[in-house]
């Protein structure tokens, strides 16, 4: 993980994104303090833009909608999370 200051990272911005976009994490400090995390797109946020882009789902930034007749097999997610704060 790569650590770096707000002036630097403006500096070198596009340097920066590229080692985003291969993986790298970058922490951005502000005077010494840790204040922000750069961190590349997730496989999950890939896979939800390309169901809104097939046109699947439709989604404003929210709860993504619009998908029918997904099945998932064992315990509701809801259900899980409840009996893990147990």
């Amino acid at each position: 993980m790569i650590s770096v200051g707000i002036k630097e990272l403006k500096e070198q911005l596009s340097g920066y994104v590229d080692k985003v976009r291969h993986g790298e994490e970058i922490v951005v400090t502000d005077r010494g303090k840790e204040v922000a995390l750069v961190i590349p797109i997730s496989r999950e946020r890939d896979a939800v833009k390309g169901l809104v882009e097939s046109g699947k789902v439709k989604w404003t930034g929210g709860k993504p909608a619009g998908l029918r007749g997904l099945k998932v097999k064992g315990k509701s997610l809801s259900r899980t999370v409840l009996e893990d704060r147990r």
